[in-house]
């Protein structure tokens, strides 16, 4: 009795260290994969405790949990020629452990070594404008090109980002002085149109005030106003803007006379200067007819008449 007793023991206590080997614990943000003497079965182990056959059953772990996983920093030459230095960050989660343990060794390792490729690619065909500004559809090109071959291995890429684009030290010099030019370019273009439209209201308050001349009275009033209540010791004396015009139109006068005795003047010197050329010319004149008049000079005609007179008057004489 006490033999088969012992028996029942040790049977029930050999029971219950088979049971314990064969008795596993799966987390909630894991799956089990079981290899049934080494064979994977179709179905994976839900979480939950989950009995395996002893000797018989070996199960592997797999997390199902969204993985982020860092790109090393990749370095390439855009569509542009630029030379950069890109890195990323790509999101990744299992979809189908059974697969995930089974078609590829190591996932981590292979969905790092497909994205840093795909890295690469994406700089090569893009330009620096796109790595700039243009990054989401970057990042839909990354995930479908990593997405491409790790859907084979039971493995959903959720998104990839471009972290950091690290640009060459004289290419940040150059874009720091165009933005700089752009800045002070818009920095004018706002000035200039604020004066335009300053100028704008200022030509229609002038001619309303010229349609109505008792406005700028009233403007001239409501200034003395605002400068009294700043500054009670300042004394203002209103000016009349018609002393203004008159002495305007006196300047105007004055200059245009001016302006006319300037042009008399210069057409006197103008006149004298010809005469003083006219009378150089005739004296030049006198001086080559005072030249050349010796020599052009002939006997008179008054000796051959005197000696034809004498004759005659000793005819004439009555003495013998």
């Amino acid at each position: 009795m006490e033999g088969t007793v012992v028996a029942v023991v040790v049977v029930a206590a050999l029971f219950l260290l088979v049971l314990k080997s064969g008795m596993r614990v799966v987390n909630q943000v894991e799956r089990g994969v079981v290899f049934r003497w080494g064979k994977a079965l179709p179905s994976h182990r839900q979480p939950g405790i989950t009995f395996l056959i002893p000797f018989a059953d070996r199960m592997r772990k797999v997390n199902v949990q969204v993985v982020t996983m860092p790109v090393p920093t990749q370095e390439g030459i855009t569509k542009d020629n630029v030379s950069v230095k890109v890195d990323a960050v790509v999101y990744f989660r299992v979809t189908d452990p059974v697969r995930a343990a089974i078609e590829v060794q190591d996932y981590h390792f292979a969905v790092g070594q497909v994205a840093q490729s795909s890295l690469r690619s994406i700089i090569g065909k893009s330009d620096l404008d796109d790595l700039l500004s243009d990054r989401e559809r970057l990042h839909e090109g990354l995930a479908l090109m990593i997405d491409s071959p790790a859907a084979g291995w039971g493995i959903h890429i959720d998104r990839v980002e471009i972290k950091d684009v690290q640009l060459p030290e004289s290419l940040k010099r150059s874009m720091s002085r165009q933005a700089e030019a752009e800045r002070e370019r818009r920095a004018r273009v706002i000035t200039a149109d604020g004066e335009f439209q300053a100028a704008q209201q200022l030509a229609n308050a002038s001619r309303i005030m010229s349609d109505t001349p008792e406005a700028m009275q009233l403007r001239l009033l409501q200034t003395v106003v605002e400068v009294a209540a700043e500054k009670n010791s300042t004394l203002v004396m209103p000016f009349p803007v018609e002393l203004l015009r008159y002495f305007d139109r006196a300047t105007k006068k004055l200059d245009q006379e001016v302006e006319k005795n300037e042009v008399e003047k210069n057409q006197i010197e103008k006149s004298a200067r010809d005469v003083d050329g006219l009378k150089a010319g005739i004296e030049q004149i006198a001086a080559v007819a005072d030249k050349f008049a010796p020599a052009a000079e002939l006997p008179g005609p008054q000796s051959a008449p005197a000696e034809q007179q004498e004759p005659t008057s000793a005819s004439a004489d009555p003495r013998p």
